[in-house]
């Protein structure tokens, strides 16, 4: 079994999504892993990293007006607050969604769905300089 690591700095623009599929499949292609597994892991306590539709920009839309909602940015329900009001925020969005995800590799490519694409979400209100690591294993 082969094993292929690579860290990808990803600038954010600030609370939002940030595609990274073409990132990710640049790593497997490089890597040479034909059949295998592919995890990539954020480093950071206040973004995450989801596979959604990558079709309709409405999804995402909908998904940040939902977890706007569910997660407030008021600096009063927090005890956290020494970094900003989207600081405490931004970490409980991360505890909700995902730090890592896993995808398989068939034939030298991402095996993923037709409308998915993998994202890195943002969840703080300034751009951010993130470090996202790919790590493929197979043969």
């Amino acid at each position: 079994m082969n094993h292929y690591q690579q860290a990808l700095k990803i600038q954010t623009r600030g609370k939002d999504f940030h595609p990274i599929t073409r990132d990710v499949e640049n790593v497997v292609n490089q890597s040479g892993i034909k059949t295998g597994l592919c995890t990539i892991f954020v480093r950071h306590t206040s973004a995450s990293l989801i596979i959604q539709e990558n079709a309709d920009p409405d999804v995402l839309t909908d998904l940040s007006h939902f977890f706007s909602k569910l997660v407030p940015e008021d600096s009063k329900l927090y005890i956290h607050t020494t970094e900003g009001p989207d600081d405490m925020p931004a970490h409980i969005r991360s505890m909700l969604t995902k730090t890592s995800e896993q995808i398989p590799i068939s034939q030298g490519r991402l095996v993923l769905g037709t409308w998915q694409g993998i994202y890195l979400w943002e969840h703080r209100q300034r751009s951010h300089q993130r470090q996202v690591i790919v790590h493929i294993n197979g043969e």
